[in-house]
């Protein structure tokens, strides 16, 4: 069983983390990763990313077995050849200086990556390497930071359990101003049912110096400091107090040169509060290349320039994606913590892809939602063709489609929108169902779209299909000025405590990009202004860019302007808030 990275932060951990969750994946599978579980703070909205990436691998790897049994192997998409890694890592293309390579570039390199470095010969194909066939299963979860600052990454064990995490982020986001999320313990000790809970350990804060006499200082901090593991000792008592099968403690290396004794430390506060220890990186970054963007995005966060980061900036690259050899040999005597980690991943079952729409019942007592829908489509047929006068070609398509949603079990849906769209016609509100519901003639006779099947050569599988496994897609409009009135019958038919509000998510374009990383980068206003002016979209990488550069009076070749320029093109595509 191999190693699991249990407690990743991506970029949805807005402008802190420095990779995106798809890169996580990617990364992991090249390790030889189990698991890796993406743990933003407070929030699960970069989840869904790695697992379709996770779920993309899988499809990959099975066609490439597939290819293997019947020839040669097929270069697999995404994956055509180790080069791309191999010169992707610092110290690829210029991997050597004066002949030789420090030993740290070499952290981390997949093995096969490592001796091409080493021995300076061409890397192999990847799809010839077993790390093709290695598929990462991706655990959602999140890292549950209090407003004590007291944190816990939450990995949900089942579905009752993602709820509970959902629920609990939900309780935080409402209590708090936009962007926030304020929560207690006692909020963690509510919804912690059913959830792996990993406790991080109290923080080291770094003093910022008085005006006070040194030793009166120095006297001060210690007492601060017990009283923080003191409060801290509390929370952690109670929750294991509260969970007694289900905490854990995080031990994660914080590359300082004081790993060893701080490992030492972990084990005996683990035994002190009879908890067992599980290894974590705690990564920010899936590769060391990241580290630079790390600090250009903490700049941001904090409003300053980078120059001016001091203690905030990162100490080195090593807070990154770790395989099992790199974490055994940086926890040396304590691998148990590395195996224990494993193990936790593999009794963690759950995946999103247990997860389905699920609506309310709109049946009476005694009746099946089958029974229902097929009720309704045939009274519609009735009023939509009176006596009988419905061809033969219509009456198919509706059992077809009645067959179908049955087999799928989407009833419940389709009842749903029927029951809203009722409340609104009942109240004299204009509505109209619109978009591929119109190829379905259940939603003609339910009226929930106008569009006869008679019209066009109707297609019921480009509105529900069994090969796309997801829930119909029905668009309503409703008459804007009275659209309110339908929402609060919403409210008030099924609870606010079954609304969700959907986010969209801001990504970094060019202009976004260029701004805040020229100020971060200390770029003057005017060549901000003038390098932004030029550009439309996302920021351009090709050598256009140069000559674009050089029109505004500007040296492509100023290494300040080509670190800005290689900066702005990685943060592009990353996520910054959500609106």
């Amino acid at each position: 069983m191999s190693f699991a990275e249990l407690s990743a932060m991506s970029n949805f951990t807005f402008l802190t983390g420095a990779s995106h969750p798809e890169e996580y994946v990617d990364r992991a599978a090249l390790l030889g990763l189990s698991a890796i579980a993406i743990a933003d703070v407070n929030s699960v909205a970069g989840v869904v990313r790695g697992h379709a990436r996770a779920r993309e691998i899988a499809r990959q790897v099975k066609e490439r077995l597939a290819s293997d049994l019947i020839g040669p192997p097929a270069p697999v998409k995404g994956w055509e050849k180790e080069r791309q890694v191999f010169e992707s890592y610092p110290g690829g293309k210029a991997r050597r200086k004066n002949g030789t390579l420090a030993s740290e570039e070499l952290e981390g390199l997949p093995g096969s990556t490592r001796a091409a470095i080493e021995t300076g010969t061409e890397p192999a194909p990847l799809e010839t390497s077993a790390a093709i066939l290695n598929v990462p299963r991706l655990i959602p979860g999140a890292r549950i930071v209090l407003d004590t600052g007291f944190s816990a990454t939450a990995l949900p064990k089942t579905r009752k359990g993602w709820g509970n995490l959902c629920r609990l982020i939900s309780r935080g986001r409402l209590r708090a101003e936009k962007g926030d999320c304020l929560l207690c313990m006692d909020d963690l000790v509510e919804f912690g049912a059913d959830l792996a809970l990993l406790i991080h350990p109290p923080q080291e804060r770094r003093s910022k110096g008085s005006a006070g006499p040194p030793r009166q200082e120095e006297a001060r901090n210690a007492s601060r400091a017990e009283s923080l593991r003191s409060a801290w000792r509390t929370q952690a008592n109670r929750l294991s107090r509260h969970f007694p099968r289900d905490c854990h403690l995080v031990m994660s290396p914080r590359y300082d040169g004081q790993d060893a004794e701080r490992l030492d430390n972990l084990v005996k506060l683990a035994k002190q509060l009879g908890l067992p220890a599980v290894a974590s990186a705690t990564p920010r970054m899936h590769h060391g290349s990241r580290r630079k963007l790390a600090d250009v995005l903490t700049a941001i966060r904090t409003s300053v320039q980078v120059k001016d980061l001091g203690r905030a900036a990162l100490a080195n690259s090593e807070q990154r994606l770790r395989d099992e050899a790199e974490m055994r040999r940086l926890f040396g005597l304590h691998g148990k913590a590395v195996d224990r980690a494993a193990r936790l991943a593999a009794s963690l079952a759950f995946s999103l892809d247990e997860l389905r729409y699920e609506y309310p019942s709109e049946v009476a007592e005694g009746q099946s939602a089958t029974e229902r829908l097929r009720e309704l489509a045939h009274e519609g047929l009735e009023r939509h063709y009176p006596n009988d006068s419905a061809t033969e070609r219509v009456r198919n398509l509706l059992e077809h489609e009645l067959a179908l949603i049955a087999k799928l079990e989407y009833e419940p849906y389709f009842l749903t929108v029927y029951d809203v769209m009722k409340f609104a016609r009942s109240k004299g509100i204009l509505c109209q169902g619109r978009g591929s519901a119109a190829n379905s003639v259940v939603c003609y006779c339910l009226r929930i779209t106008s569009v006869p099947p008679e019209v066009g050569s109707m297609v019921f599988e480009r509105f529900v299909s069994e090969a796309r496994e997801e829930a119909p897609d029905i668009d309503v409009d409703f008459e804007h000025e009275r659209r309110e009135e339908v929402i609060q019958h919403i409210y008030d038919r099924y609870g606010r405590d079954r609304a969700g509000l959907c986010a969209t998510v801001v990504h970094y374009r060019g202009k976004r990009a260029i701004r805040e990383v020229g100020r971060a980068m200390g770029l003057a206003e005017d060549t901000v202004r003038a390098i932004s002016s030029q550009l439309w979209g996302f920021f351009d990488t090709s050598g256009m860019a140069e000559q674009r550069l050089r029109e505004v009076g500007l040296d492509p070749g100023d290494r300040h302007l080509s670190q800005t320029h290689e900066l702005v093109s990685q943060i592009q595509g990353f996520p910054r808030h959500l609106s």
